[in-house]
């Protein structure tokens, strides 16, 4: 038999993968990656996005959009839909602890709905001074407006069904092979760079053997060990709870401990559950978690299942590291949380945020490749960090004993509520008024940072100082137009004249041409604003960063360059 024959090599030409060439190949279709993919796609730069999920996410995951990553919807333009999205506009996003979900009231958090949102924050100021509030509404809907953003991008190609089998850095260049999850001829795709986003158990860190730091297995009485997860719907939820509506409500109860969340506003939620025995919460069926979720809501109570499954609480882990060549890790991936304070899928998108502009600087040549070193340099802190303040969350509650004595309809159990309510009062605004955790995030010590020698404001949880120390988020302000500020920045480089008599700008829109830099200047005369910043000139960055502030223009090449990480940065270094 001739095995060479012209029907063989018709075979092994078919078997063969055809072949994709991209700039930035993405692995996962999560927050990170479809965030990463619309930053990229929004400055022209080629990506492949692959995810062997059929679409986004079915189950409610992440619930919590922090007003920082509101701010980053707002600069591309999508924060209305997302806003829209979730529970109905007038529905409150209150968070409540009750001893069962129909129970008696331990404490509350009062917060604005949907439709309330963008009045209220034109009226606050100081640590809430600030673009856009936070928004109560599930990762599933944010998925599906960042999916439809991600594909409007003319230079993303978006799919699901796809899964990355294989990749190798080339030193040069990356080499991967993907394929249809459903079977079909595998791709090789040939890419400048790789990004790994796919998740706790990402393939790609495993296969490149990077470990985790940090702490995993922290046992609490909630929110540390096997959490049971169901997705459900429960019609009869608000019509048999005699308390007011809440986004989210939280058990407390020597029985159980557990919590709910609203996912639709009308009969669909998020039901956890934590489990003393770990190994039996594998085996949980569906009817024990009938029978939880009766026990948690005080009464017998029918419910359509809609999925189920179990996860670890108690992470605090980082991984070693970020990147490795031409491949970086960004969302879960790179960090895991245990999800008090809303931290992890906020984080994820904020990894997109900064490595989306630079890898564009990189292949644009507008700066070497040693401007990617920043990612990690810059977001591992900031990773380290937000676990940490999760951490302390999780501790103030999970850590917090309820007595028996609690649901016990006597001068005893009155004590031991009054007691729980002064405590749980405090812990839900030390997990949930967290503008400092929001906006306080900083880039010290970064060789993107032009220090000024200011003294960076503290980091605390629940207080936010607005600072123009270079390092940080800009100070917000509402314009007399109506706009916010932000609103004003340009989409790459801006530089901020502030005061009725701003200092000469010329020698950076020079320096920003001979840097190929997209920068525009923008004017603001309200002296109220060049008191704010404490400079007249103030430099920011397309992530919307201070880079640099100052009074004149006369470093404006050494300072562009080193923000940029310019190809003269380290001659002209400042």
């Amino acid at each position: 038999m001739n095995r060479n024959g012209p029907a063989a090599l018709a075979r092994a030409e078919m078997a063969k993968p055809t072949q994709l060439q991209t700039e930035v190949l993405i692995a996962g279709g999560g927050p990170c990656g479809l965030m990463l993919a619309i930053e990229l796609g929004r400055r022209g730069i080629g990506c492949l996005l692959v995810d062997q999920k059929p679409g986004t996410a079915f189950n409610p995951q992440a619930n919590a959009t922090q007003a920082r990553t509101m701010e980053h919807f707002r600069r591309l333009g999508f924060a209305h839909a997302v806003r829209a999205q979730g529970l109905p506009p007038e529905h409150p996003t209150d968070i409540a602890y009750l001893t069962r979900f129909a129970g008696i009231e331990l404490a509350r958090l009062r917060l604005p709905t949907a439709a309330q949102a963008p009045a209220v924050i034109k009226n606050l100021s100081g640590s809430w001074s600030a673009a856009e509030l936070p928004h109560r509404v599930s990762q599933k809907f944010v998925e599906l407006v960042l999916r439809e953003q991600a594909q409007a991008q003319a230079s993303a190609d978006i799919r699901f069904g796809w899964r990355l089998q294989g990749f190798e850095d080339q030193g040069q260049q990356i080499e991967a092979v993907v394929a249809p999850v459903e079977g079909g001829a595998p791709l090789q795709v040939q890419a400048a760079y790789l990004v790994g986003a796919d998740g706790a158990r990402s393939f790609v860190r495993n296969s490149l053997d990077i470990d985790w730091q940090g702490d995993t297995g922290i046992k609490r009485h909630f929110m540390g060990g096997k959490m049971l997860a169901v997705y459900l719907k429960a019609p009869g939820f608000y019509d048999h709870n005699p308390n007011d509506r809440a986004w989210m409500y939280v058990v407390v109860n020597p029985q159980l401990r557990a919590f709910i969340m609203s996912v639709n506003g009308v009969d669909e939620f998020a039901f956890h559950v934590q489990m003393a025995d770990d190994a039996a919460t594998e085996a949980l069926s569906e009817a024990d978690a009938r029978r939880l979720f009766s026990q948690a809501f005080g009464q017998p109570m029918e419910i359509e299942i809609l999925s189920m499954a179990t996860w670890l609480a108690g992470h605090a882990l980082v991984a070693e590291t970020f990147q490795r060549g031409r491949v970086f890790l960004g969302g879960d991936a790179v960090h895991l949380f245990t999800p008090t304070g809303g931290l992890g899928y906020n984080t994820a998108v904020e990894d997109a945020v900064n490595l989306g502009w630079k890898l564009a600087h990189v292949l644009r040549g507008q700066a070497p490749a040693t401007l990617l070193d920043s990612y990690e340099l810059e977001r591992k802190p900031l990773a380290q960090r937000n676990t940490g303040y999760a951490r302390q969350f999780a501790d103030s509650i999970g850590l917090f004993e309820a007595v028996p004595e609690l649901e016990q309809d006597s001068p005893a159990g009155a004590a031991a509520r009054v007691l729980a309510s002064d405590y749980l009062n405090g812990h839900v605004r030390r997990e949930f008024n967290i503008p400092g955790v929001t906006f306080g995030g900083r880039y010290d010590g970064s060789p993107l940072i032009v220090a000024d020698g200011c003294t960076p404001p503290p980091d605390a949880a629940n207080s936010y100082q607005p600072s123009a120390c270079p390092g940080g988020r800009p100070p917000h302000a509402w314009l007399d137009d109506g706009r916010s500020l932000f609103d004003s920045f340009h989409s790459e480089w801006t530089l901020l004249a502030l005061g009725p008599e701003p200092p000469q700008t010329s020698a950076f829109v020079a320096a920003a041409q001979s840097l190929r830099l997209d920068l525009q200047v923008v004017h603001h005369s309200d002296p109220a604003l060049a008191a704010l910043y404490e400079a007249p000139l103030a430099l920011i960055r397309p992530d919307q960063i201070v880079a640099w502030r100052g009074t004149n223009d006369q470093q404006a090449l050494a300072v562009l360059a080193q923000a940029s990480g310019g190809l003269q940065a380290k001659e002209n270094s400042v």
